[in-house]
């Protein structure tokens, strides 16, 4: 054998062996380890030998490579075929023609009745004075799930896969508790067309043996990379504007479903640990209801001691924030859910040397999601009731607390002789069921003059008022100056358009033009 050759098969042979203990097999799917680099044991439960672990369908294990698009949907339908607990639905396509799905993940007899949960569901926004105590103990938690909606931050989709996989083929008292007490709505793949472009790129570039040296070609993809989506535009911004295909069809399932809760997986730079909600104390919105924050320190407590469980560093109330409510994690938070950001720091390719934590890999950062994922689903069962209450209570007392926080009784806008700009906006109002009404008669409003038959009024008095404030202030002043992300959230304004504060609604209000 040539000399030059040598060292190149003792690193493949090096490589195998490392890879080898993780492999898949059916006494493996037997015990209670998820199929993982590293592995990860669930405590409490095994896995059934009928459900195919990801190798047997993708013929890898997780951590060991970059799924693309294309694989994660055939393993979730792969899932769905072999499991009565799962359900795939397509619920929209991409601009590069990728499907977008959601699988439902509740029991058998959850199922057969998912219409009338999500019915029930609505009561708590549409109607929560008619929600007893005795009812929220019956119904389940209807959470919803997202990963990796920046295409490289790539362990969210991957961690998807062992998250599925945990769902159709764990057995044990608290998975089943768990599946009869929610409706968990995963979505594994957020931006399909970002992740494709960086999952040929990472294994594309990659040898045999992966390089940890952060400069490597292979960790340093090139722009625009996969972070966004077709568009080059960040869909983690476009939960207001909701513009986007992938955007606007994961509003209307969130407004379908109502969610008490909604995780988002993302990734940070290699050098920091693991990040989950909450963010800085002084960094929230005012118009969200303080128990939201009360409750997403105690789902905290969940994930600390999952993570303190498989020896992982992490940390919380730093860094991030609370305060637009344009992002997947905070959107959730003026409608009585509790969005929750995990952030983990990424190795990009399968493995990098770091110079603050030494050698990350890959696995090991799929593994850590995962962590989360299951932390947040004991959670949901410790907290069933809380969560429930919550959205409840929470919609009862919105426009109270809207008002209370509010100079005025709603807003007014015109169209600004731009009535095709003024009708977007009203309709991308209608995407959040926020109520926008024709301005019955011309109004005074901080020396504007609106007129009747080009103006409209959305008022305070509508169950979503808390998300309609959100949009329509204008605040100067703030507790910490300091802000993570803030964009120009109010909509009149970064429409161009006119708009003021109404003192007296009522007298103005017309007919509803949206939503219909």
């Amino acid at each position: 054998m040539s000399p030059v050759l040598r060292p190149i098969r003792r690193a493949a042979l090096a490589l195998a062996l490392a890879v080898l203990p993780f492999a898949a097999s059916a006494a493996h799917a037997q015990s209670g380890a998820l199929p993982i680099t590293p592995a990860f044991t669930a405590p409490g439960v095994t896995y059934r030998a009928d459900i195919p672990t990801p190798r047997e369908v993708l013929g890898f294990d997780v951590g060991t490579r970059h799924s693309r698009p294309d694989e994660i949907v055939a393993y979730a339908r792969a899932l769905a075929a072999a499991s009565d607990r799962l359900t795939v639905t397509e619920y929209a396509r991409t601009v590069e023609g990728r499907p977008l799905v959601h699988i439902v993940a509740t029991s058998p007899a959850n199922h057969a009745r998912l219409g009338e949960i999500e019915a029930a569901n609505r009561r708590l926004s549409d109607d929560p004075g008619s929600v007893r105590d005795a009812d929220i103990a019956a119904m389940p938690v209807v959470a919803f799930l997202g990963y990796s909606v920046h295409g490289n931050e790539a362990s969210g989709a991957d961690a998807a896969l062992l998250v599925l996989y945990h769902l159709a083929a764990a057995d044990g008292p608290s998975v089943d508790e768990l599946l009869r007490r929610s409706v968990l709505i995963v979505d594994p793949l957020l931006n399909p067309d970002g992740r494709a472009r960086f999952a040929d790129w990472a294994n594309r570039m990659r040898g045999a043996v992966p390089v940890a040296d952060p400069q490597d070609l292979e960790h340093t993809e090139p722009w625009p990379g996969g972070r966004t989506n077709h568009y080059w535009f960040d869909l983690n911004r476009d939960w207001l504007p909701g513009v986007h295909p992938e955007s606007a069809a994961r509003i209307r399932e969130f407004q379908r479903w109502r969610p008490q809760i909604l995780t988002d997986h993302h990734e940070m730079g290699g050098e920091s640990t693991f990040f989950f909600q909450p963010g800085v104390p002084s960094r929230t919105n005012p118009n969200t209801p303080a128990l939201n924050q009360a409750l997403t320190a105690r789902i905290g407590a969940f994930h600390a001691r999952a993570l303190d469980r498989i020896g992982s560093l992490y940390y919380s109330r730093e860094g991030f924030d609370d305060f637009y409510y344009g992002k997947g994690s905070t959107y959730p938070d003026p409608q009585g859910a509790v969005g929750i950001l995990f952030e983990q720091g990424s190795s990009r390719a399968l493995v990098v040397d770091t110079r603050t934590n030494g050698r990350l890999t890959y696995g090991a950062t799929v593994r850590n999601q995962v962590a989360a994922s299951l932390s947040t689903m004991e959670a949901i069962v410790a907290l069933h009731d809380d969560l429930l209450r919550f959205q409840r209570d929470a919609y009862r007392t919105a426009v109270q607390d809207a008002r209370r926080l509010a100079r005025a009784d709603g807003y007014v806008f015109s169209d600004g002789g731009d009535p095709a700009r003024a009708a977007l906006l009203v309709s991308m109002l209608a995407q959040h069921r926020i109520r926008v009404h024709r301005l019955s008669r011309t109004v005074e409003a901080e020396g504007q003059r609106f007129a009747a038959g080009s103006a409209y009024v959305v008022p305070l008095d509508q169950p979503q008022a808390r998300l309609v404030r959100g949009l329509f202030e204008r605040p100067t002043t703030f507790t910490d100056s300091l802000f993570y992300d803030v964009s120009a959230w109010t909509l009149p304004d970064a429409f161009g358009l006119p708009m003021a504060d109404l003192a007296s609604a009522g007298g103005a209000v017309g007919e509803v033009v949206a939503p219909r």
